[in-house]
């Protein structure tokens, strides 16, 4: 196979450019200089109107003063660069500026400023005193206008959008259309019958020759590959789990012929790093992230963190009311089963989103209620099916403000569902809205006794515990 043939290559590639941020802006420096020329060969031919005709000296001022403007307003957009790199390090999370490194306006503000640095020093070259390129000054006055109103533009949007709050809902809102694409295709690749999967026979396993974390899988080319040799591809390793080399990825069942292990390494694309384009877990682990920093002793900051845990649960909503049996089986166009995809189940999703935050934050009143009100509202929003996971998390929540709040009047209190964290309980709403928390006032014993209860019903096989 050729060099940068594969589509694990051209997956790496494309990471790779979008996440860059000198391409756009070299593509912007070459269009300046050809629009350059096209711009002086319009004046060749007379086209420009007699209101637009400079003087050599002006036009060389002009041109020189937007040379000048530009430069400076590269390193000024270079510097907010580096800001939010120190930002997003210091008080969100690393994994954050994977993100950021995608956004299509500050790519767009680096290429026009390129461009019209292109295109005036190109058009500098050719100001003489009996020849002056009229349009392309016009223009590149035009363009500074235009640049301007970019520089504006990207300075309001990362003026309101590096708030916490704000990169919350939009990593929220990446990780569910992430979520809701995949869930939309693997539903579309569902095998007809049963779907079972040989299990007896020999088994080929497939083994990565590079480390590094699972990016993506090619499904498609996958698929297309199991059925060329009528077998069944079982993907052993989840998207994002980093893999050292020699790690079995693939297992073969079935099939008339051996595939080649080469060709099918070639359809898994592996980084340094996980991203988002199939692992709609990866935008949840940022959201944490940007939770459990707020909450560490160098910020202090538990109410930025109560604002993140509001969209971890319009995540986890997304989440739980769709069906996720832990393993997809995917199909050909004939509808026979040619890959076994693992997946998260509706436990590691909650685990992820609760675990740590209720760890770093359970000495915060604000912390406690508020993932209170979160399960709270999981309970009544999804399915019975997921609320064995809900409540197993309620009890540890529980334990959590039992053993940080030892006075029982504060215990009481921070055992409380709050929306707002502090503030935001409705005064009509009973203290204790069921059975499975305790209510003001309640007393040491009789919370105990309520965690047994959490216990036995957590356990019991109403809600699926051995």
């Amino acid at each position: 196979m050729g060099v940068m043939t594969s589509w694990a290559d051209r997956f790496r590639l494309r990471q790779y450019v979008k996440a860059s941020l000198w391409i756009v802006p070299m593509i912007g420096l070459a269009l300046g200089a050809l629009l350059a020329e096209a711009a002086l060969a319009a004046d060749s031919a007379d086209r420009p109107p007699s209101g637009w005709h400079y003087s050599a000296t002006t036009a060389s001022g002009v041109l020189t003063a937007i040379v000048g403007a530009m430069v400076a307003l590269l390193g000024f957009v270079v510097t907010i660069g580096v800001l939010v790199v120190q930002q997003a390090t210091g008080t969100l999370s690393p994994r954050y500026m994977r993100l950021w490194y995608r956004d299509r306006l500050q790519k767009a503000v680096l290429a026009t400023f390129t461009g019209t640095f292109a295109f005036a020093f190109s058009l500098l070259r050719s100001v003489e005193s009996a020849s002056v390129p009229d349009l392309g000054v016009t223009l590149a006055g035009a363009a500074v206008a235009v640049s301007l109103v970019l520089l504006l533009v990207y300075l309001n949007r990362f003026t309101h959008s590096l708030r916490p709050v704000a990169i919350a809902e939009l990593v929220a809102r990446l990780g569910e259309t992430v979520f809701t694409d995949g869930a939309a295709a693997i539903r579309g690749a569902a095998p007809q019958g049963d779907g079972a999967v040989p299990s007896d026979g020999s088994v080929l396993r497939i083994r990565t020759v590079r480390g590094g974390a699972i990016q993506a899988f090619n499904v498609p080319g996958l698929i297309a590959e199991a059925a060329r040799h009528d077998c069944v591809f079982v993907v052993t390793r989840l998207i994002g789990d980093f893999v050292p080399p020699g790690t079995v990825l693939v297992e073969v069942r079935g099939g008339t012929s051996r595939p080649d292990p080469e060709r099918v390494n070639s359809l898994i694309a592996l980084g340094s790093e996980r991203t988002i384009e199939q692992d709609p877990a990866f935008a949840l682990r940022v959201l944490v992230d940007i939770a459990i920093r707020a909450l560490s002793p160098a910020v202090n900051d538990p109410t930025t963190a109560v604002q993140v845990i509001n969209y971890i649960e319009w995540f986890l909503h997304t989440v739980g009311n769709t069906r996720l049996p832990g393993h997809y089986v995917l199909a050909d166009r004939g509808g026979n089963a040619r890959l076994v995809l693992p997946g998260r189940d509706w436990d590691n999703y909650l685990e992820l989103a609760v675990c740590e935050i209720r760890d770093y934050g359970g000495s915060s009143v604000q912390i406690c209620r508020r993932l209170r009100a979160m399960l709270d509202g999981l309970l009544d929003a999804l399915p019975a099916s997921q609320h064995a996971a809900v409540h197993t998390q309620v009890l540890l929540l529980g334990e959590a403000v039992e053993r940080e709040f030892t006075d029982p009047a504060r215990r009481a209190i921070a055992a409380q569902p709050d929306h707002q964290g502090i503030g935001g309980r409705h005064p009509s709403a009973p203290a204790d809205r069921n059975a499975s928390g305790p209510s003001v006032g309640t007393s040491r014993g009789t919370y105990r006794g309520r965690l047994a209860g959490w216990r036995r019903r957590s356990h019991s096989p109403r809600y699926g515990r051995a």
